[in-house]
C-alpha cells in the first residue's frame, strides 16, 4: 500500500500505461553512473572556473595556472579529472598541450546553467 501520496493501490494519479511506459524507457545504471558523474565534475568551485575559462578559449596548462591563480600540479589535477569524465579534451602542438571543452553538448550544459542561475 503507497501511502505516501495518499492513495491506497488501486487508484493512481497517472495512468498505469503512462507508468509502464516511463519504466521501460528507464535510464539505465550506466547512464545514470556517467550522469551523476558529469554533474558531480561541476560539483567543484574550482572545476567550474576551468571550465568556464575554456569557455571562452582554448588554453594551455601555463596559461590557465594564471588566470586561475593556481599551481601548475593543482590545474593539471583539475583537468586530468575533467578529462576523464569527458569534459575537456586536449591538443599537443610540439611539447604544449592545449585545453578546450570536448564538445558543443558541455558548451550547452554550462550555458544552460548559469542561465538558470541567473534566471532567479
Amino acid at each position: 500500500m503507497i501511502d505516501e501520496c495518499g492513495h491506497d493501490g488501486a487508484d493512481s494519479s497517472a495512468p498505469r500505461d503512462t507508468l509502464a511506459r516511463i519504466k521501460e524507457n528507464f535510464v539505465d545504471d550506466s547512464t545514470a553512473i556517467d550522469m551523476a558523474e558529469m554533474f558531480k565534475a561541476l560539483g567543484d568551485p574550482t572545476r567550474v572556473r576551468l571550465i568556464y575559462t575554456l569557455l571562452q578559449q582554448e588554453l594551455c596548462v601555463h596559461d590557465l595556472c594564471i588566470v586561475l591563480d593556481m599551481t601548475q600540479s593543482a590545474v593539471s589535477h583539475q583537468l586530468r579529472y575533467l578529462r576523464n569524465t569527458r569534459i575537456v579534451k586536449r591538443r599537443k602542438v610540439g611539447k604544449t598541450v592545449f585545453y578546450s571543452l570536448d564538445d558543443r553538448h558541455v558548451e550547452e550544459i554550462f550555458a544552460q546553467t548559469l542561465q538558470h542561475l541567473k534566471h532567479g
